[in-house]
């Protein structure tokens, strides 16, 4: 069985970050890149708030140039996604989908969250002409147009809100006859004349030639009242929360209800000694780029700190 110092699990900003870190710190960093190479990000046509790139860079291009660093410190990338993870003891080992078993001395969870879609096929086929799980990310290219978000809790409010600030027309798609989120949240969409709250409307698909020209809604479904209709809008926002990417790991490292990994403080350290997280996987809070890639320096830090203090 294959034996490393570091193994880092996920290929989005805090696992190729990690990895430029550990390779640096001639850790010899073995990194598998997981179900989607390069993250999130390479799901995004333009990140425009990711410092360096005064002009904007396509998510997948930003993608293969922290590979191409983290290559050039040494690392070994490698395809294929982590299936199971025995943490009880060190050194810990985990099994990759070709059934290869890797044994390393510490561990960089870097897996990531996957944006929670309501399951459409129009959503498949306008992501990245129009759909997004996104506002932070992606608002800024709806300036002065008509968007549409879906959910009701306080992320979706926060969207909605963050949106109103750049759109000129912001919906509010509610499934329920009520919001779920804080009563302060609330007040801030109700209150904002942008944003039209639609309660008891559910999403049914999207149309548009080149990208999302407008939205198939229905009223009140299921109901003798039902009623269908269309919303003209240049963007679909989901806002219905984010899958942390931790259940092969969840035996062993503490998560919270909604199954992000738990760290220590501000620091990536987990419950187990020598199991680090970072990036999405461990933040339900911000989930940026940016973010990411520091929890991915500081996980390495603390791999190369802990496996000077076994010496």
């Amino acid at each position: 069985m294959e034996h490393v110092k570091c193994l880092i699990v996920g290929s989005g900003p805090a696992g190729y970050t990690a990895a430029i870190y550990a390779g640096r710190a001639n850790l010899n960093p073995v990194e598998y890149c997981g179900l989607q190479t390069g993250g999130q990000l390479t799901q995004t046509t333009e990140v425009e708030n990711f410092p360096g790139y005064p002009e904007g860079v396509d998510g997948n291009m930003m993608m293969m140039d922290l590979r191409q660093q983290a290559e050039r410190f040494g690392a070994d990338i490698r395809d294929g996604e982590i299936v199971k993870a025995d943490l009880s003891k060190r050194p810990f080992v985990v099994t990759v989908d070709d059934g290869t078993e890797v044994a390393c001395d510490t561990l960089i969870i870097a897996t990531g969250a996957s944006a929670k879609y309501l399951g459409l096929d129009d959503e498949k086929t306008y992501a990245g002409r129009g759909v997004s799980a996104c506002a932070t990310c992606d608002g800024f290219f709806y300036r002065k147009k008509t968007v549409v978000v879906v959910g009701g809790g306080d992320t979706a409010c926060e969207e909605a809100q963050y949106l109103s600030g750049l759109a000129n027309k912001v919906y509010l798609l509610v499934r329920k006859p009520y919001l779920r989120a804080s009563d302060v949240m609330q007040r801030r969409v109700l209150e904002n004349e942008k944003i039209t709250v639609l309660f008891e409307h559910n999403a049914v698909g999207l149309y548009g030639e080149d990208g999302v020209e407008g939205v198939h809604v229905v009223k009140r479904m299921g109901e003798t009242d039902e009623e269908r209709y269309d919303i003209a809008a240049d963007g679909f926002f989901l806002a219905i929360g984010h899958n942390p990417n931790s259940k092969v790991f969840s035996e062993y490292v503490e998560c919270d209800e909604a199954g992000f990994i738990k760290t220590d403080g501000p620091t990536p350290r987990t419950n187990i000694p020598g199991v680090f997280a970072a990036g999405d996987v461990a933040d339900p809070i911000y989930r940026q780029a940016v973010c990411a890639a520091a929890s991915g320096c500081k996980a390495a830090m603390e791999a190369e700190r802990f496996l000077m203090s076994q010496n």
